[in-house]
């Protein structure tokens, strides 16, 4: 009888750990909160349609978030503004742009709310498999955070790489010059 209720045990503490959190309206923000700190350079947040499948690789946390996709993205975007930590590299799918009213009602009011709360952010676009494949590839070594909402347009998920805010492209291309000039001195 103990060795069946410690395998049970076991068994209902695997589940745990390998299901998804579930997440109200409320707790999707406290979590997003919680969790940003935690993550770094090379990270990834996903803002994702009710369709997006639920991926199994061990790095990637599931929440849901019964909330409006633009809203959602508003605040993930302002929780990362926010941070002294961390900076949005933002990239969304190329195929949004050709997604029409007529097929998908609401796409223009969503597409003109990414530009609002984007602005001077510099966004890539890339086809939706190219950015899966990074996500798959970061998931292999790095932490992703994907947040599903209650959007129910394709093609309109919001992939956040994540950089590094107090050390910038530039500060690194200089680095980077100086160590090889270095490194060339030497030789």
């Amino acid at each position: 009888m103990k060795t069946f209720l410690a395998a049970l045990l076991a068994v209902f503490s695997l589940v745990a750990v390998t299901m998804p959190a579930h997440s109200d309206n409320a707790s999707w923000r406290t979590q997003v909160a919680a969790y940003l700190p935690m993550l770094g350079h090379r990270n990834w947040i996903a803002i994702v349609d009710s369709a997006y499948p639920l991926q199994s690789s061990a790095g990637i946390k599931t929440i849901v978030a019964n909330a409006d996709q633009a809203a959602v993205v508003n605040e993930v975007v302002a929780q990362i503004n926010a941070s002294r930590h961390v900076r949005p590299v933002v990239f969304t799918d190329a195929e949004l742009k050709y997604v029409s009213e007529k097929d998908a009602p609401g796409v223009s009011a969503y597409r003109s709310s990414l530009t609002k709360v984007f602005g001077a952010v510099a966004t890539t676009s890339l086809p939706h498999e190219q950015i899966i494949s990074k996500l798959d590839d970061a998931g292999k070594t790095f932490n992703i955070l994907i947040i599903k909402t209650n959007m129910t347009i394709p093609y309109t998920s919001v992939f956040i790489q994540l950089n590094c805010k107090y050390w910038g492209d530039a500060s690194e291309k200089n680095l980077r010059d100086a160590m090889s000039a270095q490194a060339t001195t030497k030789n």
